[in-house]
């Protein structure tokens, strides 16, 4: 299987960037992106070039690390799949592929294909988290938690922070990611002590960096975890209920 490849280049945040084209020969409809890069290194390295900066870790769609742009979409053409399960099957022998970074202006490129997301970790480390005291894991068995509701928060705990969501959005919105942390958080004992204070400070990082949400749902199309558009709604839920509460809540 050949195809050529149109990667995005670029030395450090303060390069313009360009692509390049290559072509892999051997490529196979069962390799991923993420390997189809691994093969495009390996040819680049035996040449005595520089390869191709990308991100990858698991490898098994949990880490988030892999994520790119792919022919204009955050991960590729699978809908709700990550870059490194995306499969070359989606193209023919002898197309063009296009590969570069996931593109926002809270993502700034370190290198080709490997962007800061720094800013989602901001707004975890505001509040996307549990900061009480909460027991030891005999104590959490003590407490009853419904099973659906257990359900639904695990749904939305799924959210594996790889930004897809930030880089489908025309707003570079992170909705569906911090609605994802709220909901979950606030779903159960544990979260809900903190419920309010957790809401103004990931609210307010949020808009620090990232846009209004547009309303399209992109997001949620791209979202490898699944996490349904229901997230973006408890962004305006928990702000809401902020402001009816009061600030002490």
């Amino acid at each position: 299987m050949r195809l050529t490849l149109e990667v995005w280049r670029q030395t450090d945040p303060a390069d313009t960037g360009r692509f390049e084209t290559h072509v892999v020969d051997d490529a196979t409809p069962e390799m991923s992106v993420v390997e189809l890069l691994d093969r495009l290194n390996e040819s680049l390295v035996e040449d005595g070039r520089e390869p191709v900066a990308f991100e990858s870790d698991c490898r098994e769609g949990i880490c988030g690390a892999c994520g790119v742009t792919v022919d204009d979409r955050p991960h590729g053409p699978q809908p709700n799949t990550p870059s490194c399960h995306q499969r070359l099957s989606s193209w023919k022998d002898g197309e063009t592929v296009r590969l570069e970074p996931l593109r926002s202006g809270a993502y700034p490129v370190v290198r080709d294909l490997v962007v800061d997301r720094s800013a989602l970790d901001r707004i975890v480390q505001a509040g996307g988290h549990v900061a009480i005291q909460a027991g030891t894991a005999p104590d959490a068995d003590t407490t009853p938690v419904d099973h659906a509701l257990a359900e639904m928060a695990l749904d939305f705990a799924a959210c594996i922070g790889c930004g897809a969501c930030v880089a489908a959005c025309p707003n570079g919105a992170a909705h569906l990611f911090v609605g994802s942390k709220l909901t979950h958080l606030a779903s159960l004992p544990g979260g809900r002590e903190e419920r309010g204070k957790r809401a103004r400070a990931m609210i307010a990082e949020m808009e620090q960096d990232f846009g209004p949400c547009s309303s399209f749902g992109e997001c949620a199309d791209v979202c490898p975890a699944g996490i349904p558009l229901a997230a973006i709604a408890a962004v305006n839920r928990e702000r809401m209920r902020v402001v009816l509460r009061g600030r002490n809540d």
